[in-house]
């Protein structure tokens, strides 16, 4: 029997207008659904309730859409990649690092199990998992209840760095035909999978590590298909400087010349721009580009600054129109932390001409993400959308004192007052505590794991030492 569960006289609820096209506050209301769909956002529920959960000290908000995480990588690589880039490569060299510290199936398999718990326990309820396709994969998204878009990537060629001062690609024989019929394998099988919550994406890797004739696969797969498309572009100067080199172009110039924008595309992380102040280009037309193609960004703050590198003023991306959605591609998997981010570099990057605001990177971690992903049933709290919601605890100190409920949530308390989490109506988190994935279990694996592919990686040490040196 599907059974109605209802949030009774919630103190703040986050619904959604249609009239205002937009979230707004609603106070002392109910919030209720019947099996996976919200049936009442505000206002008083009158049905029958199976369930009933007193929402007095209780704010309640749509589940956060993480449009951008990798989660069999970043949570491995905590303690190693925090202070790290080569400033030859303007900050953007990983690749001593990654060349050595080289993840096998178990090391994978942990990370993704602990990152999963990690981003529920954040409030996170859909995400787009950029991955490589490993055993396994479907088993452990589906262990973690959360709504997934399953995106394995596919490349021609890898990066790899000799000296360090030059990005340098290893092309492969096939460019790409085996990795890509691997992950057209993998997206039918999402797409197939019984649980229902699993959507596929069609996820060339990166646009200087595929081949024109790979992308151009890639575009017609997601046309036939209806997928949503992506690949990281416009996300480092030696990037940009291999795009300008071999197509006399911008990497969004290059991408809008192949067919590659579109409403349904996604560009993690189009930074760089012929718009960024650090480049000397011949054009200013790529937020143009973008806005005129209806595509969107995956703005992911974090990862960049900690390279020393920055998305300059992300309102300027949205006063010309672009779509912004927001997600995390670092540790920790953190939604919230990445809204406050975004704004805050946004404010530091464009002083005081600056127009972003926590409501509008909060409407691009949520609607703006759904948008792209052709879904008007997540992302928002309304009857009808899917019962993907987050309940926090406003009797937590870090809720105090509250004049204004998203700030302080954005702003201070973060996942720190999150009480409960559910998607498609059923309970993942319960009082702050993953309930599918044993957190406490996956983290003692994932530090085993880190350890063993450390001890096989040579002096890792040397390539990244440790904060502090040992005392005598």
């Amino acid at each position: 029997m599907t059974k109605t569960i209802c949030i009774r006289n919630a103190a703040w609820i986050i619904g959604w207008s249609e009239a205002q096209d937009d979230h707004v506050y609603l106070r002392d209301g109910d919030v209720a659904w019947t099996g996976d769909r919200l049936v009442q956002v505000g206002g008083r529920y009158e049905g029958t309730v199976d369930t009933e959960i007193d929402g007095r000290t209780r704010l309640v908000m749509p589940g956060l859409i993480d449009i951008h995480c990798h989660p069999t990588q970043t949570p491995i690589y905590r303690g190693f990649v925090e202070e790290f880039g080569d400033p030859r490569l303007f900050f953007n060299g990983r690749q001593d690092f990654r060349q050595s510290f080289v993840q096998d199936e178990p090391a994978m398999r942990a990370s993704a199990r602990y990152g999963l718990a990690e981003m529920a326990a954040a409030g996170i309820t859909t995400i787009v998992d950029l991955s490589h396709a490993y055993p396994g994969w479907l088993d452990i998204l589906d262990e973690s209840g959360l709504r997934v878009w399953v995106a394995p990537m596919f490349r021609s060629a890898r990066w790899w760095a000799s000296t360090g001062q030059e990005t340098r690609y290893d092309w492969s024989e096939d460019m790409g035909a085996a990795a890509f019929a691997e992950a057209c394998e993998v997206m039918d099988a999402a797409e197939s999978h019984p649980n229902g919550r699993f959507s596929a994406m069609v996820a060339p890797a990166q646009i200087d590590t595929c081949t024109t004739e790979l992308l151009q696969q890639a575009i017609a797969l997601a046309a036939e298909t209806g997928r949503t498309l992506f690949t990281h572009g416009a996300q480092s100067y030696p990037e940009f400087n291999q795009m300008a080199r071999l197509h006399d172009k911008s990497p969004v110039a290059y991408m809008d010349e192949i067919g590659f924008l579109g409403e349904r595309t996604i560009i993690g992380h189009a930074v760089f721009t012929d718009e960024h102040p650090w480049l000397l280009w011949k054009t200013r037309e790529d937020l143009d580009l973008l806005a005129k193609s209806g595509t969107t960004i995956a703005h992911c703050p974090t990862i960049f600054v900690r390279d020393g590198t920055l998305l300059h003023h992300i309102g300027a991306y949205m006063d010309a129109g672009v779509n912004v959605a927001i997600g995390t591609d670092t540790h920790p998997q953190n939604m919230l932390e990445e809204i406050r981010a975004a704004e805050l570099l946004a404010r530091a990057a464009a002083g005081p001409r600056h127009t972003s605001n926590t409501a509008r990177l909060f409407r691009a971690a949520t609607a703006g993400a759904a948008k792209v992903l052709g879904r008007d049933d997540i992302g928002r709290l309304a009857p009808g959308a899917k019962a993907d919601l987050v309940t926090f605890d406003l009797d937590h100190p870090q809720m105090h004192p509250m004049r204004d409920p998203l700030r302080t949530i954005v702003h201070q308390a973060a996942e720190r007052a999150i009480d409960n989490v559910y998607v498609d109506g059923e309970i993942v988190v319960a009082q702050g505590q993953p309930t599918r994935i044993d957190w406490r279990e996956a983290a003692e694996a994932l530090t085993r794991e880190q350890a063993r592919i450390a001890g096989k990686a040579g002096d890792i040490d040397a390539i990244i030492p440790l904060a502090l040196a040992y005392g005598s």
